[in-house]
């Protein structure tokens, strides 16, 4: 199983979608045939509830995604969309609960922190590989890394394309420059395609090198 830490956002539309880092892998990854699995954090609101259903169509596990009631679910505007005529998600009340560039100016949003990832990842159980995403503070690092080590599992820090690697990531883990942009989806592809390898049991380097049919740049390890 693979263990994905990250932001996960609902990408407004007809139907909403998993949006965000962390979903972009974990659907690359189970469209591959992998087993996986979410830690992040949503809003305990009615974005959040269509993430979670969107989620599990998907055939991504959410049990470790954390709920809260003080901020809302990051959404994303739907591709192309106008700013003047985005889709909005209604909640019960048929009442329009925020398009995406209003509510995210508006309201901070959930932000995970290291007791968040800790606690998500004892939730879990049997993973393989643990990835952490960019949009996540660094300080989580340290507790992904210390599960990853009791379960034996590899670990993937994905980090700011141009900045250094924090000072807690260990040398044993895969570091990936992420670029602030994948718009035809090769970074995403190339992350899934190596985790999933590991998850299978492949060596890390016969694993990058056939994820590589992806192309993208090599990683510092």
């Amino acid at each position: 199983m693979i263990v994905i830490v990250g932001s996960p956002a609902l990408q407004l539309g007809d139907p909403p979608r998993p949006a965000g880092r962390a979903c972009a892998i974990a659907l690359a990854a189970a469209q591959l045939g992998a087993s996986t699995e979410l830690v992040g954090r949503a809003g305990d609101d009615a974005a959040g509830d269509a993430l979670m259903i969107a989620l599990a169509k998907a055939g991504i596990g959410h049990v470790a995604l954390l709920r809260d009631p003080a901020r809302p679910t990051r959404l994303l505007d739907a591709p192309n969309a106008d700013e003047d005529t985005a889709t909005v998600l209604e909640d019960e009340d048929d009442v329009p609960l925020a398009v995406a560039h209003a509510t995210n100016s508006r309201d901070p949003l959930p932000n995970l922190d290291a007791a968040d990832v800790d606690l998500g990842l004892r939730y879990l159980a049997g993973y393989s590989v643990v990835v952490v995403t960019d949009d996540v503070p660094a300080a989580v690092i340290p507790a992904a890394s210390d599960a990853a080590a009791f379960n034996e599992a590899h670990l993937i820090v994905l980090t700011r394309e141009g900045t250094t690697v924090p000072d807690h990531v260990p040398a044993t883990a895969t570091v990936l420059g992420a670029p602030t942009d994948d718009p035809d989806d090769s970074f995403t592809r190339l992350v899934a395609a190596y985790v999933v390898a590991l998850d299978r049991g492949e060596p890390p380097g016969l694993a990058f090198q056939g994820a590589l049919a992806a192309g993208w740049e090599s990683p510092t390890t």
